[in-house]
Formats: structure tokens, sequence, C-alpha cells
């Protein structure tokens, strides 16, 4: 006869198989996701614009410290863990707010000077950034960012990914991302051309667009803090002007899961996002 105690047991290994079964799916598709680049290995982007990935050898599950490895058999007292955020020096609380995860049929009608200089200002929880935008070089995509911009798109959305191995980037701009929920492939509903992509580089400073493939821009960009080698296939459209040493310290802190590509450690909330002209 099977006593309450063996029951319970059993209904507790059950409930944790399922949960074990649930989080090897999630990775399986984060691994098809994901994969990461280093120097000199092709490079593409998720579709949505999603997260930055790679072809090739070096990708994150390789680096990360978090792949499923064989696990003692659960007993009723046994729950899964979960990575714990740790606070990081000058990140405050996100201000209170929610993304309006705004959508579009369609990229919005030219309205940028294309003579004319424009500066976005990032004021996230862990302090601003300030980016001169190249509205000469990557119209469309500065017109873009502007509109989006304008429409409270980015306030309230959080960096949902950090690399800092191989390719040195804090990915932003997806509405549908979390703190600890993968993110990588909200965007605003509308697509767009690739620009200035022609002897593209990516130093620290650049501030370049996620895509998943040509022709595939939407709202997620990525700040790049230390001089990255990627093939030239994201459209630059912006240059770090102050605050390069916030991106820098939320890169020193680290992953949320300990390896070199996943969530800032640090919760990274865009405050608000403003783009001026002059």
């Amino acid at each position: 006869m099977v006593t309450s105690e063996q029951r319970r047991r059993q209904l507790a290994r059950e409930k944790y198989e399922r949960q074990a079964q649930r989080r090897a799916e999630a990775h399986a598709a984060r691994k098809r996701r994901n994969t990461i680049l280093g120097a000199s290995l092709a490079v593409v982007v998720l579709a949505g614009g999603g997260a930055l990935v790679g072809t090739g050898a070096f990708d994150s599950d390789d680096k990360k410290d978090s792949a499923p490895t064989a696990q003692a058999a659960p007993t009723a007292t046994d729950e899964p863990t979960t990575p714990t955020r740790k606070p990081v020096e000058g990140c405050a609380d996100p201000a209170p707010g929610a993304p309006n995860g705004k959508q579009w049929q369609a990229e919005p009608a030219m309205t940028v000077d294309t003579a004319a200089s424009y500066t976005a200002t990032l004021d996230s929880n862990c302090g601003k950034v300030t980016i001169a935008l190249d509205a000469a070089k990557a119209p469309h995509t500065v017109n873009s960012f502007a509109f989006l911009t304008g429409e409270q798109y980015f306030d309230h959305t959080k960096c949902h990914r950090l690399t800092t191995g191989g390719i040195f980037v804090l990915q932003c701009g997806d509405p549908t991302a979390s703190a600890t929920v993968p993110g990588g492939t909200g965007g605003p509903g509308y697509k767009f051309a690739d620009e200035n992509l022609t002897g593209a580089t990516y130093p620290a400073g650049t501030v370049a667009m996620a895509n998943s493939g040509p022709g595939t821009n939407g709202s997620q960009f990525f700040l790049v803090y230390k001089d990255t080698q990627l093939p030239p296939s994201y459209t630059t459209f912006g240059k770090i002007t102050g605050g390069l040493d916030v991106v820098e310290k939320i890169a020193a802190a680290g992953t949320l899961e300990g390896g070199t590509d996943g969530h800032p450690m640090a919760d990274v909330t865009f405050n608000s996002v403003t783009v001026a002209k002059g």
C-alpha cells in the first residue's frame, strides 16, 4: 500500500520533473535563439529584432555556467532555484510604470532633418547615457528612433541582454522583455531597411540596431561598451557622448545568470528616453 508520505513524495517528484521539462524546453529555445558570436565569426540576429546571435562554435550556451547538469533525485522539500539579483552600485529602483507596448503597421513618415544634429538621452535607473544621432548617414533609423521616443515607447523598458565575452554589448529596446524572463523578440510592429553598413565598425561607444537579418530593423538596439568585432550587418546610427561609464559599470556587474551572456545583474530600466534636435 502506498502511504500518504510516499504519495506526497511521488507528487513532488512529478512536479519537479514537469518543472525540469519546462526549463529544458526553455533552455532549448534560448539555445536556438541566442547563439552569440565572438571575434571574426559570422553574425546574424534573431527574428523580431531579437538578441544578437551568431553562427559557429562560440555561442552563449558554451559560455554560460547555468547549463542543465545531472541532479540527485528530488525530495518533497526540493524547490527549483532561480538566480538572485544583487544590488549594483549606482543603480536605484526603476521609476514606477510599464512599457506602453504600442504597435504600428508601417514605418513612420520621414520627419527628421538630415542636415540637423539630434541628441538622444537614455535616462535609466543606473544613470544617464547621451547619444549623438547620425541623421545624415542613417536617416530612417534616426527617424524611427525619434518617433518611438516621442511616443514614449522606450519608457520603462528594460535592457534585456548583456554580453561580456567575445562581443561587448548591452542590448535594449524590447518592450516585452522582463528582468528575468528571456526577451529579445519584441518590436513596434513595423520593420525598416538597413542603412550605413558600408565599412561599419563597432568600437566602444557605438550605438547600432539589432535585427533578424537584412531589412528587419525594429526597436531593439545595442550599446557597445568595449571595442567589438562584428561584420558590417548592423546599422550604426549614433555614438555615445556621455555615460559610457554607466554602461561599463553595468557590464562590470556581470549577468544575472553568472555567465558571459544573459540578463544584466543590474535591473537596467529606462525611466525615460528622449530625442532633442540641435
